[in-house]
This record gives structure tokens, C-alpha cells and sequence, in this order.
């Protein structure tokens, strides 16, 4: 019975030490709760419902082709689809800091966080990518002798590029085949001065546009919008079908 007794509790305290030796890490091993976190994973970008929630005040506008915007006159707004997404984050920053004067623009930007900028911006530079042509190197049709000088006076080229679709910094917007009405009200907005509501603060484009009668402007902005451009107006039924 000793003899018993005597091997049992051997028994128990080699399986008390093999049980505390498997819960203990080894040696060089540090136990799963210090183990080094998992590195954060990168932010997802944007998904298409988050997209379509933060572009839906602008697709009631520049998702509707011919769409017209009234103030401060009767126009087509502009073609967005397309466009360098710096230069449309420069837009929507401009209308928030008030450089851009345009009250309807300017409630819609001071809406948006840093992040909706960039998302809306990326969006409207891809937006129809596939379906858009690539302006060529060159104008696609050649201005007039009174628009040629107006253009080497503007000096236009310069910054759109040479094809006025390629701009040296993509900061500046293409304008080659924008809706001619909408550069004429832009190019007046920048000569128009202590106007609450209208007007555009940019010390280059100002003391460009000054140099100009209107009639030479809309003559200016007739020939660009004319041309073959990189840009357009997809409706919002594909907007929709496409994501």
C-alpha cells in the first residue's frame, strides 16, 4: 500500500513539472503577450458608397451635361471629369479660404474636410478615364490672326501648355475644351474687385484678364473652349452603373 502511495505522488509531481515547463516560454522566446504589435495597417482609400455620399452635392451639377448655373450669370458650369486633381483641390480650397468668391460654391466647400477634397478631387481626375481622348501635342485647330495675338499677349501657352491641355503645373487647370461660356464668366471674374459675392484673387490671372476688354476675353475664351480637350461631363446614370 506504501509502495502504492510512494508511486502515485511521483506520478503527480511529474505531471505538476511537465505542465509548469509548458507554460513557461523558452528561453529567447518572449510570450505571446510582449510580442512585437502587428504593424497598422495603411488606411483603405475611399470606397465607392463613401465616394458617392461626399460627391452628391457635386453631381447635381457637373454630372449633368448642358447643366446651367445662373449666378452671377447664365453659363454651363464647368467640365470636371477629367481634370488634374491638384488644380480641382485648388478650386475647392480657394472657394473655402474666399479667394474664390461664388456663394454656392463657397457653402459647399466649407463643408468638406481635407480628406473629402483629395477623395472628390482623385475621384473627378479618373472619373471616365478610360473613355476620354488625349489631346495631341498641338492645338487641334489653328486661331484666328486678332485671337493668335490675344493669345501671345495673354501669354497662355505658358502656363496651360502648348496645347492648352497640358499646364506645367498641374495645379493650373486644362482649358482646352471647357465650355467657352464658363471661361468667359471665369476670365471676368478675375478682373472684378470689391465684390463680395463675384470675383477671383489671383495675382497672375488678374493682371492678365485687366488687359483685356471683355470682347476680347470672350473671343479668347470662344477659341480654347473650341479645341479638343481631356475633359468632359459623364452623367450620373453611369456615375451609378460604374460603381
Amino acid at each position: 500500500m506504501n509502495k502504492l502511495l510512494t508511486t502515485l505522488f511521483v506520478l503527480s509531481v511529474a505531471c505538476a513539472t511537465g505542465l509548469a515547463q509548458a507554460q513557461t516560454p523558452a528561453a529567447g522566446n518572449p510570450p505571446a503577450a510582449a510580442a512585437a504589435a502587428p504593424a497598422k495597417a495603411p488606411t483603405a482609400p475611399a470606397s465607392p458608397k463613401s465616394i458617392e455620399a461626399k460627391v452628391a452635392m457635386c453631381m447635381g451639377c457637373h454630372n449633368i451635361i448642358g447643366y446651367k448655373g445662373t449666378f452671377p450669370e447664365v453659363y454651363r458650369v464647368p467640365q470636371i471629369a477629367g481634370q488634374s486633381a491638384k488644380y480641382i483641390a485648388a478650386a475647392l480650397n480657394a472657394y473655402k479660404t474666399g479667394d474664390r468668391k461664388h456663394p454656392t460654391m463657397r457653402g459647399i466647400a466649407d463643408t468638406l474636410s481635407e480628406q473629402d477634397v483629395a477623395d472628390i478631387s482623385a475621384f473627378y481626375e479618373n472619373l471616365g478615364k478610360d473613355e476620354r481622348k488625349v489631346a495631341g501635342d498641338k492645338p487641334s485647330r489653328e486661331p484666328s490672326t486678332q485671337v493668335a495675338a490675344l493669345l501671345q499677349k495673354a501669354a497662355c501657352a505658358s502656363c496651360h501648355g502648348a496645347n492648352f491641355s497640358k499646364p506645367i503645373d498641374p495645379s493650373y487647370p486644362k482649358i482646352a475644351g471647357q465650355y467657352s461660356d464658363y471661361l468667359f464668366v471665369a476670365l471676368k471674374s478675375y478682373k472684378t474687385e470689391n465684390n463680395p459675392a463675384v470675383g477671383r484673387n489671383n495675382g497672375v490671372m488678374g493682371a492678365i484678364a485687366k488687359q483685356f476688354s471683355n470682347a476680347e476675353l470672350k473671343a479668347l475664351a470662344n477659341y480654347v473652349g473650341s479645341l479638343d480637350g481631356e475633359m468632359g461631363t459623364i452623367p450620373e446614370p453611369r456615375f451609378h452603373r460604374n460603381h
